[in-house]
């Protein structure tokens, strides 16, 4: 092999590539590269484009179903729902751009999110975004809290989709490295499904949208490849990376989703590709790759905003609101005309090429770039080199060297005589703070909004077959439970996004995952990445849900400190018969207060404490070994309450008055929230102390009832498990001695504990 000039050598590493890398670069060309081609090379051979460090891991999962359209590589994942209606359905990460400027940060993902789902021919009928930030009482949280809302809202709100739901957790491991993940749906009629592959030699590459500009080069795909340095992860790297955060214009994306969407119904598109990250290096590589074609690219041609830009910096910006179209030469002037009256520029930038053969008959496929359409080449670099042979690592795992002293480190007996009351004050808190700034009812096909186990929509919307069923969504995630075991945490957490569907009465049928963890380099992160993905394989197998697509953001850490392993579980759940609204979590007096599902786990303890918001939250304590989960009693009690759900919706003769899961708190937590949303007291009796009132493991729910004959009956037959815990009515929470609570004070509590927290941080 060629020895590496200096310059080369210099270059390579600047941007991101390994020295092994540059080698294998070289020998994909045959030669070394120049500059552009290394730019090219080092934006899609990112951690972030390529899932170099995790492509060997996530091949594990089940990818396949009855149902599935489309599953992991395109832009979204796609479900047959029946009806001649398609659900696509994509869940992302744009947590470094946020850390650095959180409200481009967080509305640019909202952005990129929605271009995933209509490049396949969907309109985006929803969003939600589960956050994590560090301890609410610091002034620098309160600043990434109030700018990533606010980036959500504005953008969302401004687009037209409505953000219905998702996740607040506040943790110290996200002090300095905060996540922002953005899941989005849509639906389309099943004809009008469309794929990114590049198709037809001659056909034109037209760039739809916005103009490129130096905004976002180097965004995600380089910022979310690398960590924070500072041991504060704030001003260190904040100013010198700030340029790299994309700017956002919802206006230009609410047309440019109209316009897409028109050219897809007319079937004037041949392929479809959003421009993310890595720009239009990685649209058009990619959809020359996935056609085995080739493709030529006029760099002068492109329309840019800002004057003196250089080819590489056209390539690898990551400007928002562009889309990448094939379009056939005939179809061209309906396509202007019809961006036109949607005031969405459209530009041909380059044409499909013959792909060639190499010495051993496969198609060669080479992305050419010009200086004029038949001008001088820039850059000449097969496509497939730089969308789809990144190097494959296999990392070093190594298990934590402190894991052995953790799991014994169990919490249950020491918080035996913790107070209960002060606990469950401690951990109640409504988001609503938040979601109150999100329009949730866009499009009015929303009939649960935020705030409950999971958020239900009819499946309607411009454009759809008419159909009665409705679409039941939930983002969940425990970093609690992956701390201490990420393999049972995962699965554990695949189990709550089946639960929260079921208590809308829908049955899940598939799975969205994006996968936050700390430094590939470090062996216990990969070990905890891979253990993740072996827990969500064995849940998914269990449960019958394929992943049909997802995203892994690694490289969460500052000054060397990695994020504890987040991965949120997308889930998505089908109603047959929408026609009422089902039970919530409010119920009415004189109702009986009845536990569903096991009330003991399987394991060492039977209410085991560890992991749990009590242990961790209240106590400090972090420790335990987490319980053992029993996936067939699990499935059938959320196939048993999804049924009695769908049938007591309208709550007319149905057997559920009102359902909650039972998660994050436990029993003792559940009660709280349904007495606060009900305005209505419970008494509770019969709990075995503090640990069954606080222990979270799944398949458990907290409903009432006005027939609790029939209902015992029904559970009976099914094979479920179910336990009478009390009875509604009053002004107070009261579990046995172990909590007493006035309504008051729990829906003060919930009203303020947030806002309060913020306040004290500016205070500071």
């Amino acid at each position: 092999m060629a020895e590496r000039s200096e310059t080369s050598e210099a270059l390579h590493r600047a941007l991101g590539l390994t020295d092994s890398e540059f080698d294998d670069i070289v020998s994909a060309l045959d030669r070394e590269p120049n500059a552009l081609e290394l730019a090219l090379f080092g934006v899609m051979w990112s951690e972030h484009c390529s899932y170099k460090s995790s492509r060997i891991h996530l091949k594990r999962l089940p990818t396949t179903g009855p149902t599935v359209l489309v599953g992991p590589g395109e832009n979204a994942g796609v479900v047959d729902a029946g009806d001649g209606i398609a659900v696509a359905i994509r869940i992302e990460s744009h947590n470094h751009p946020s850390a650095i400027e959180p409200a481009q940060g967080a509305a640019t993902g909202v952005g990129g999110i929605l271009r995933d789902i209509f490049t396949m021919g969907a309109r985006p009928l929803a969003v939600m975004d589960p956050l994590f930030f560090g301890e609410p009482n610091d002034a620098r949280q309160r600043w990434l809290v109030e700018g990533v809302v606010s980036g959500i809202s504005n953008y969302g709100n401004s687009v037209g989709v409505p953000t219905i739901g998702g996740e607040l957790t506040f943790d110290r491991c996200y002090q300095s490295n905060p996540l922002v993940n953005v899941l989005c749906v849509g639906a389309l009629p099943v004809e009008r499904l469309v794929l990114s592959a590049a198709t037809g030699t001659g056909n034109l590459a037209v760039l739809l949208g916005s103009s490129t500009g130096r905004d976002g080069i180097g965004g995600v795909s380089v910022l979310a490849s690398a960590g924070f340095e500072g041991a504060d992860g704030a001003a260190t790297l904040d100013d010198d990376k700030r340029p790299s955060v994309q700017v956002g214009d919802p206006y230009e994306e609410k047309r440019l989703i109209e316009a897409c969407l028109a050219l897809l119904d007319e079937g004037l598109v041949v392929g479809i590709q959003d421009l993310g990250g890595a720009g239009l290096a990685c649209a058009t590589s990619e959809t020359a790759a996935k056609g085995r074609v080739g493709m030529d690219v006029d760099v002068t041609a492109i329309p840019r905003r800002e004057p003196g830009m250089e080819p590489w910096e056209v390539m690898t910006s990551e400007s928002q609101e562009r889309m990448l179209a094939i379009v056939t030469p005939a179809g061209l002037a309906q396509v202007e005309a019809l961006c036109a009256q949607w005031e969405v520029s459209a530009t041909v930038i380059g044409r499909v090429t013959d792909p060639g053969i190499d010495a051993n008959g496969e198609p060669i496929g080479l992305l050419r770039l010009r200086d004029g359409f038949d001008g001088e080449i820039l850059a000449e670099v097969p496509a497939a080199a730089l969308a789809d042979d990144a190097p494959l690592y296999e990392r070093p795992m190594a298990e934590p060297a402190s894991r052995a002293a953790l799991l014994d480190d169990d919490p249950t007996d020491a918080l035996a005589d913790i107070d209960g009351t002060a606990a469950v004050l401690a951990l109640l808190g409504d988001a609503h703070l938040v979601y109150q700034q999100y329009d949730h009812q866009l499009f009015l096909n929303t009939v649960i909004g935020p705030g409950a186990d999971a958020a239900l929509l009819r499946l309607a919307g411009p454009g759809l077959p008419a159909s009665s069923k409705g679409m039941a969504i939930s983002t969940d995630s425990n970093p609690r439970w992956c701390a201490l075991d990420p393999r049972a945490g995962t699965a554990a957490t695949v189990a709550e996004g089946l639960a929260n569907v079921a208590v809308t009465g829908a049955t899940a049928v598939a799975i969205v995952n994006c996968l936050n963890f700390g430094n590939p380099e470090h062996p216990e992160v990969m070990w905890q990445l891979s253990e993740s993905i072996d827990g969500m394989t064995e849940a998914c197998l269990a449960y019958g849900l394929p992943v049909i697509g997802g995203n892994v953001s690694l490289y969460n850490e500052s000054g060397g400190v990695d994020i504890d392993p987040t991965p949120v579980v997308g889930t998505l759940g089908f109603v047959e018969e929408l026609l009422e609204r089902p039970p919530s979590l409010a119920w009415e007096a004189g109702e009986t207060l009845v536990l569903v599902g096991e009330r003991e786990a399987i394991g060492a303890h039977a209410f085991s404490l560890a992991g749990s918001s009590l242990a961790v939250d209240v106590a400090g304590r972090r420790g335990g070994t987490l319980f053992v989960m029993d996936s067939d009693a699990h499935k059938a009690t959320c196939a048993f309450v999804a049924n009695l759900v769908a049938e007591s919706a309208g709550g007319s003769d149905g057997l559920l008055a009102s359902i909650h899961d039972v998660g994050s708190g436990g029993i003792a937590l559940a009660a709280a929230e349904m007495a606060t949303a009900s305005g209505v007291g419970v008494r509770v009796e019969g709990i075995q102390g503090i640990a069954e009132a606080f222990c979270e493991h799944p398949g458990r729910f907290l409903a009432t009832t006005r027939d609790l004959d029939a209902l015992v009956e029904r559970a009976n037959v099914a094979g479920v498990a179910l336990s009478v815990l009390g009875q509604t009515g009053g002004d107070d929470l009261s579990i046995d001695a172990l909590v007493s609570l006035s309504l008051e004070a729990l829906i003060y509590r919930s009203n303020h504990a947030l806002g309060e927290a913020l306040d004290a941080a500016s205070a500071s």
